[in-house]
């Protein structure tokens, strides 16, 4: 199997957030988590200046672009590419470029290696978010993704939730 790299999808302006979303939909219902692993829009916070009172906003780094760390293969490739919003892949032609390491850590998105320590079977605590305080055992791991899955009670019934390794903490 090939190493995952990242890619940058070019959308129509506007509509890079519902590209994410679908293309994080896509991921799920057809289980390519493995191939596709990560979809961005870049962004950075703004501290504007209006009516003598500072408002912090987000803008988007690249309007019209989207980056994704996926395997690229035809299957990948087809998800992305034919995903609604999309134009394309920067590269020329129809062949997709893959950007390299060092343009990934000048945007802050390099590869950092993170050594987890949680096993399938943990008892483990939410620290941060919506689900801060609730208790679970640990279903799954996801090292490239640095997540992992547990089941907490919804509506009365089990709902597997997905958290980062930085929003929970080893129980003891």
């Amino acid at each position: 199997m090939s190493e995952a790299k990242w890619y940058v999808v070019h959308t129509y302006s506007g509509y890079e957030n519902k590209v994410k979303a679908n293309i994080d939909k896509t991921v799920e219902n057809r289980q390519l988590e493995d191939q596709i692993l990560e979809v961005r829009v870049p962004i950075e916070e703004v501290v504007e200046l209006k009516n003598g009172v500072q408002k912090v906003s987000q803008r988007k780094l690249f309007p019209g672009y989207v980056m994704i760390h996926m395997i690229m293969n035809d299957d990948t490739w087809y998800v992305v590419r034919n995903t609604r919003g999309v134009t394309g892949f920067v590269g020329p032609g129809s062949k997709p470029v893959p950007l390299d390491e060092t343009e990934m850590e000048h945007w802050g998105i390099g590869q950092t290696e993170v050594k987890c320590d949680y096993e399938i079977g943990d008892m483990i605590t939410v620290l941060s978010g919506a689900w801060e305080g609730t208790a679970g055992v640990v279903n799954t791991i996801n090292e490239q993704k640095q997540s992992l899955t547990i089941n907490v009670e919804l509506f009365g019934r089990e709902t597997p939730v997905e958290l980062n390794f930085s929003e929970i903490k080893k129980m003891d």
